[in-house]
């Protein structure tokens, strides 16, 4: 049997290929080296076979084993091509500039929860909640009077006030009063002494500003929605005239026998001393003013409040100007195509997103009350969050905020169920747009985006949290990463897919909880397994200084913008109208003096024919 055999390149998978055999029956006879006289009368002799026969030809058990191995080394090349081209790939992605964390709060607990307001840090934890410094990260005060840990907390500024609201895990809220030193207590809200008559909270929102105050409450199989009116201006009254407060003052004096001079008043002596809770004073309770029940289908502003229940097509809005005692219908309703899924509201109040299942958006100006638009996600893509943006502008290459309010204007980022980001913008009436900001991860699966939070303090940017770890700093306006940020190399998220963060409001710095991952499987309990908090602060970062600031641009460099012409007052539109309207008139007549110019040539040349004629 003689066999042909083509050399392959080295390292090439060919090798292993093999080629048709050609075999010949009879006598092996060596042909003369010219070819004419080479014999053509027995090409029939010869015959072709398939390598596969020749290796089904073997006997058992080798052909089986022949093809294991066949197989494996299939297996093994594939799998060597995946990590080669995975490898390239990795090489050929370009990695942002990495920042790690300015400084580190130990804690002896769990944080649950936390929130940022004014200088201080609310931090949610076992049976409790502690109230920390933002800028050194001293421990001011530990609340621990629970029996079950805090599970969620809010923080709302008052001004010179704080109204801290946290959730326990059995679903009670209690609403807290943060004055200067003093913590008071004003209420459990929904805490009832029949436990087999406890209702659970399972959202909670405060107005801006701290007037009301909605929580939506379920139990015995039923669920409503109750709302206060929180009297706090009686609040600051009850709290800066105490009873006792005279007294306390100077107890405290003689304790600590300070000789103070007399330019040190009471309040700065109070300033700098630690939180202390006040439970001798008692506060005024929240009024209610409505309970309302999720209503029957209606077959068929300004309003403060607005709802929507699951599975409904209708946004409902109720007038808060009431009592308990009045009939709650709803003052307004808005019908949608579709169920609406999630409905957000800015932080202004000033617009409304309403998303529903299908994936259409609807865009509304409340102080209008009108629509900015419509706008649909792509296909296959639904609504999981919306975050609001303070409108900002590109001037010069560069992201800023307009000085003053801006109307008819908003920008908000859209995270779907698939982990794809998208820019919404509406700028006047009906003109709305959506962009692709971060596409939906095919390959990598794990930096698929599970958070996201807006940084008030760099115009267009947003801070995205990855399932694999991974917090990265947006600029949306470009959809260009600017950099992330990291934990030190022995910490790393307990939960990536739901971190534990905060972004602070009024400074430019956010705060994200941290687990230490070798010493949390050796912990015997959830009290030994260390926490901590991790500080992050723009404007020590020396690519994000420039961001930070010079963010705003005064408001007359961008009104002649044409964006902006509803956002200038009824008389300067219409006075840039007409000296818009004068402009283009004496453009029209330097056209006018060169048409009736072109006119005359043509009459001349017409004359001229004639002539010829």
């Amino acid at each position: 049997m003689l066999s042909s055999v083509m050399a392959s390149p080295k390292g090439s998978r060919s090798q292993k290929m093999k080629l048709p055999i050609f075999t010949r029956k009879g006598t092996l006879e060596v042909p003369s080296p010219t070819e004419k006289d080479w014999s053509k009368d027995d090409e029939d002799d010869w015959v072709f076979k398939d390598p596969d026969q020749e290796q089904d030809s073997l006997p058992q058990p080798y052909r089986m084993i022949n093809k294991m191995v066949n197989s494996l080394f299939d297996r093994s090349w594939e799998m060597i091509e995946a990590r080669d081209t995975s490898k390239k790939a990795e090489l050929r992605r370009t990695l942002p500039t990495i920042y790690h964390p300015l400084r580190e709060s130990k804690l002896n607990t769990m944080p649950n929860c936390m929130d940022v307001s004014q200088d201080y840090v609310f931090i949610g934890g076992s049976k409790g909640f502690s109230i920390y410094n933002l800028h050194n990260a001293k421990q001011l005060y530990v609340w621990e009077k629970l029996k079950v840990d805090v599970i969620s907390i809010w923080a709302t500024d008052l001004g010179s006030e704080i109204l801290i609201a946290p959730v326990d895990e059995m679903g009670i809220v209690r609403l807290f009063y943060f004055y200067k030193d003093g913590l008071y207590l004003i209420k459990a809200i929904n805490e009832l002494e029949d436990a087999s008559k406890q209702t659970t909270c399972i959202k909670m929102e405060i107005s801006k500003g701290g007037n009301f105050a909605a929580l939506l409450l379920q139990g015995a199989g039923d669920i409503w929605l109750d709302v206060y009116k929180l009297p706090k201006e009686s609040w600051i009254k009850e709290v800066q005239y105490p009873q006792l407060a005279v007294n306390t003052k100077k107890k405290i004096r003689q304790q600590l026998q300070l000789n103070t001079p007399d330019s040190v008043t009471a309040d700065s002596l109070d300033t700098d001393m630690n939180i202390s809770f006040r439970g001798d004073v008692k506060l005024s309770l929240p009024v209610q003013i409505m309970k309302i029940k999720p209503p029957k289908p209606i077959t068929g502003l300004a309003c403060v409040l607005g709802v929507h229940w699951t599975d409904h097509h209708n946004f409902f809005f109720y007038s808060l100007n009431r009592t308990l005692k009045d009939k709650v219908d709803p003052e307004g309703v808005w019908p949608c195509a579709a169920p609406i899924v999630v409905s957000q509201l800015s932080p202004c109040s000033s617009y409304l997103v309403l998303a529903c299942e299908d994936g259409v958006l609807s865009l509304w100006d409340l102080a209008q009350g009108l629509t900015l638009g419509v706008v649909a996600l792509p296909e296959k893509c639904f609504c999981q969050s919306i975050h609001f943006l303070k409108y900002f502008l590109v001037h010069k290459g560069q992201n800023v905020y307009p000085e003053g309010s801006v109307k008819c204007h908003m920008k908000c980022v859209v995270l779907c169920t698939d982990a794809s980001l998208h820019l919404v913008t509406a700028s006047g009436i009906q003109n709305s747009t959506i962009s692709l900001l971060v596409e939906r991860p095919v390959k990598y699966l794990d930096e698929a985006i599970c958070a996201v939070a807006p940084v008030q303090a760099l115009p267009g940017m947003v801070l995205t949290f990855s399932r694999d770890g991974s917090v990265f700093l947006m600029d949306v306006a470009k959809s260009q990463i600017i950099c992330s940020f990291a934990l030190p190399r022995s910490y790393s998220l307990a939960a990536p897919w739901n971190p534990v963060f905060v972004v602070s409001l009024h400074h430019p710095c956010f705060l994200l909880r941290g687990d230490h991952p070798d010493e949390i499987g050796s912990a015997s309990k959830a009290e030994d397994i260390p926490n901590s908090i991790f500080y992050f602060n723009f404007e020590d970062y020396p690519l994000l200084k420039n961001f930070s600031r010079n963010c705003t641009i005064p408001q007359a460099s961008i009104l002649a913008h044409p964006t902006f012409a509803q956002a200038l007052p009824l008389e300067e539109r219409c006075e840039k109208f007409f000296q818009k309207s004068i402009q283009n008139l004496a453009k029209y007549k330097v056209k006018e003096e060169e048409h009736w110019t072109r006119l005359r040539r043509y009459s001349l040349l017409l004359q001229k024919e004639d002539l010829k004629k």
